[in-house]
């Protein structure tokens, strides 16, 4: 089985494109690697840092009425009476994913009525899609959560092979990571590890280091001027690979040493 990695960190800490430097590099190292990204954020943008147009815009799985009709039995916004609660979900991948440089992105989307718990054929769908993408399939998959992993269950976190904190330096990083790691530790994920970002010089480093001694870091990575340029140029950062840093390619190496 592939490995399978969630990526977890409160807003602006550079998550989302630390998930697509990731994703991309893994698909590079070995062409045969099958990575399947999973925007499982509400303010989805995981497509931009891909470099995937989306224009259309693309249509979160959760918003999929007809598919989720069909599926389940029961209309989308609706809320107790009888659905199907294992939909046919194998054949989603493939056909609702968009792909760009051996990266497929598959957009999750939110359940917008009753809460992030409700027993609805929009969440159904959602958790068994999820179910299917760590339990059942080969691939490498890389998950952009938010701060909390509301698309995990217990039924998955055990085949979760680690649940990756991204932090910036600063006395806040440690209540994100708090955060993250005790939500991690309630669905069942074992292996809960840091990954300290836009690390400026080594003091920086060692704030994080220090201030998170009790949790596994796995690495630290450099505030990268190549970002910040391509945010601002509304273009993937290191669009070119050969160009991507070798920090990245360390970490996912290393990462993929974890299946």
């Amino acid at each position: 089985m592939g490995i399978k990695l969630a990526i977890g960190g409160k807003g602006g800490v550079g998550k989302t494109t630390v998930t697509s430097l990731l994703a991309r590099c893994i698909a590079h190292i070995d062409p045969n690697n099958r990575v399947i990204a999973i925007d499982a954020d509400p303010v989805a943008n995981l497509a931009a840092a891909l470099g995937i147009p989306e224009e259309p815009p693309i249509t979160p799985v959760s918003e999929l009425s007809d598919l989720i009709a069909e599926r389940t039995g029961a209309k989308p916004g609706t809320m107790g009476g009888f659905f199907t609660l294992n939909p046919k979900v194998d054949d989603i991948p493939e056909r609702f994913s968009m792909e760009r440089d051996g990266v497929k992105l598959l957009v999750m989307g939110t359940v917008k009525k009753g809460g992030s718990g409700c027993i609805c054929p929009e969440s159904t769908i959602l958790k068994a899609l999820m179910n299917h993408l760590v339990l059942n399939r080969k691939d490498i998959v890389i998950m952009d959560m938010e701060a909390g992993v509301e698309h995990l269950g217990r039924a998955t976190s055990g085949s979760v092979d680690a649940l990756l904190a991204v932090v910036n330096p600063g006395k806040r990083s440690r209540v994100a990571a708090e955060k993250i790691r005790q939500l991690g530790q309630d669905i069942g994920i074992k292996r809960i590890m840091v990954l300290g970002n836009r690390v400026r010089n080594i003091e920086d480093e060692k704030m994080i280091r220090e201030s998170l001694s009790d949790f596994e870091i796995i690495g630290c990575l450099p505030e990268f001027d190549e970002v910040a340029e391509a945010d601002r140029r509304g273009i993937r950062p290191f669009d070119d690979i050969s160009t991507m840093p070798e920090e990245i390619r360390q970490l996912a190496a290393k990462l993929l040493t974890l299946g």
